[in-house]
């Protein structure tokens, strides 16, 4: 079985390609690649939790599962956050790190399984999180949130009610002591946790 785009070494044949995207109402170009999420488009899921997001500008801002890019470089670039990116797949981070470039983003990119690699607390922190990799890795996002977040932070996911919705948004109740439906579309939830 060949390796998923939520290990560290996909083996898919590279296929990369060039996306040009409208994101909250900024053009962008993103570079994408076989074995990567959501390779041939900036998929729903996501486009529905950048427009659910109306953050301050210069906050702090941790992309978990960041694949190659989209969330955290739109959300830098548009809405002015420092953006810090990661993500466990080695070829989903050089994409990252091109991708930022080429949009004209500062960001700091780097390899992490979770929150492994992760230093110190952010104002926020978003994920449309790898589902195919299982609840525990999506549940391990929602636990250890709380140690990464300001005082008043909030965590914001995406997630298909078929795909979870519901147990994770008991797991955040569970973590932080309520969750917030902030979206529904089309399927896809936005949930939202403000820590304390």
């Amino acid at each position: 079985m060949s390796k998923m785009y939520f290990e560290r070494q996909p083996d898919a044949a590279h296929d990369v390609r060039e996306l040009r995207v409208s994101l909250l109402g900024t053009d962008f170009r993103f570079l994408a690649d076989a074995g990567v999420f959501s390779k041939k488009q900036v998929d729903y899921g996501s486009r529905v939790l950048l427009d659910s997001l109306d953050f301050v500008p210069g906050g702090s801002l941790l992309d978990v599962g960041c694949g190659y890019g989209p969330l955290g470089i739109t959300l830098a670039k548009v809405q002015g956050q420092t953006v810090t990116m990661v993500d466990v797949n080695e070829r989903a981070l050089d994409l990252a790190i091109k991708n930022a470039q080429a949009n004209g983003v500062e960001a700091s990119v780097f390899a992490s399984d979770v929150y492994d690699q992760v230093v110190g607390t952010f104002t926020h922190i978003i994920s449309n999180p790898p589902i195919r990799a299982g609840k525990s890795v999506v549940h391990r996002i929602i636990e250890e949130a709380p140690a990464y977040l300001e005082s008043g932070g909030d965590l914001t996911l995406v997630i298909q009610k078929k795909q979870g919705a519901p147990s994770a948004k008991k797991k955040m109740e569970e973590i932080f002591g309520h969750c917030d439906i902030i979206r529904k579309d089309k399927g896809y939830y936005i949930l939202r946790s403000v820590k304390e």
